[in-house]
């Protein structure tokens, strides 16, 4: 019994050695991963509320990094990603930051003329890269690329899920440069490969119809395109027509007062635009500033679908809530909120969601987009544009 006793004393004694031998070992691993790892000046940091400062967190891991980091760095790369990545944070899809090249890029597209293979491309719902329309008279049209066409590689890189702008600054590229694209067509997969050249985007294509119907389409509301309409508008006037149509169908939108401009040459004085809300829940009001250049006489059919977007929007919006035009096609894509560019010192921009644009009535855009009220649904496999033909049918009443 004693030495039962003895053993079991012992065999508790040296549990408990054992033990505080571990606890000893962890204790000191910590300690030297604490003090030494993270560098002894900024340890005093850790625990304290300065650590919940970004500039004290980014002091901290860049003192880790410069310490113990084998491959080269780049301050300006890391310094560019950190702004985005603190930008993303906002989990807003809207926002982002822009690098210098990228800000470039956006104001080249703005202002009309870039080098690339000439094509409007969106994102859908699946995060596929889709065709929207190639531009006239470009490569991409010349190579036989589709509206619709899912482009799935540039350059043997998957895009699969990547950002449409990444895409679209893979496309771009030196003039005289090719570029290759693999695009999926249904269940073919095809490869396409494209010269780069300088494109001069068209914001405005314009036509007249079967019995004196006037066809505008807008494609993009860049600078410079509302002038570009009226042109075009005062063209068909001249030439007699008793109608018109204005198609915006997968035009994912452009600068705001080019819409509203537009929208102002069919909307009688002081009628509601459109009405903007800041975070605050202020509310303001755009208004026709001058008297319609259309009189009411003039019926007018507008051309939507799921990828006319943000401006095009206001534009639908601002003549459907005045009863000056009917909206046929689809659901629009219900973009409902506008962002503003504000360059920075960097060189980059900061791209930020700052309001939310309503219709004149008040109704809510984003998310819900706008209703038409003639639906008719794109048919794919037609060779005839069945929504434009509608258009014309009840245009023809």
């Amino acid at each position: 019994m004693n030495f039962e006793k003895k053993n079991n004393i012992y065999r508790v004694a040296m549990i408990i050695i054992v033990t505080a031998i571990i606890t000893f070992i962890a204790t000191s691993v910590l300690l030297y991963n604490y003090y030494f790892k993270t560098g002894d000046g900024l340890v005093k940091t850790l625990g304290t509320t300065e650590t919940s400062s970004l500039d004290q967190k980014v002091k901290l891991i860049k003192s880790y990094i410069d310490k113990f980091y084998l491959g080269d760095i780049n301050e300006d790369d890391m310094t560019e990603s950190a702004i985005k990545g603190y930008v993303e944070g906002l989990g807003d899809e809207y926002t982002e930051y822009l690098t210098k090249s990228e800000y470039e890029d956006l104001m080249v597209d703005v202002n009309g003329n870039y080098v690339g293979i000439g094509v409007y491309m969106a994102e859908d719902k699946y995060g596929n890269i889709v065709v929207l329309l190639p531009i006239e008279g470009s490569p991409a049209e010349k190579e036989g690329l589709k509206t619709g066409d899912i482009i799935t590689k540039v350059n043997g890189e998957d895009c699969t899920g990547m950002d449409i702008s990444l895409v679209a600054n893979k496309v771009k590229g030196e003039e005289g440069t090719k570029v290759e694209i693999e695009i999926q067509r249904g269940e073919e997969i095809i490869t396409k490969t494209i010269e780069r050249r300088t494109v001069e985007i068209n914001h405005i294509e314009s036509r007249v119809l079967e019995d004196n119907i006037g066809y505008i389409q807008i494609l993009a509301f860049d600078d410079g395109c509302s002038i570009e309409f009226e042109n075009k508008l005062d063209e068909l006037i001249s030439k007699g027509v008793k109608s018109l149509i204005i198609d915006v169908r997968d035009n994912g939108g452009g600068i705001v007062t080019e819409a509203t401009d537009i929208a102002e040459l069919f909307i009688s004085k002081d009628k509601v635009i459109m009405k903007e809300l800041d975070k605050n829940e202020k509310e303001e009001i755009t208004k026709a500033k001058k008297d319609a250049k259309i009189n009411s006489d003039i019926n007018i059919i507008v051309l939507a679908n799921e990828h006319s977007a943000s401006a095009s929007e206001i534009l639908i919006g601002a003549l459907k809530d005045n009863g000056v035009a009917k909206v046929v096609g689809t659901k629009t894509f219900g973009k409902g909120v506008m962002q503003e560019v504000v360059p920075v010192s960097s060189g980059g921009a900061l791209k930020l969601t700052i309001k939310e644009f309503r219709t004149p009535n008040g109704d809510k855009i984003n998310k819900e987009g706008i209703a038409p009220d003639i639906e008719v649904r794109e048919e794919k496999e037609s060779k005839t544009d069945v929504q434009l033909q509608r258009a014309i049918e009840e245009l023809k009443k």
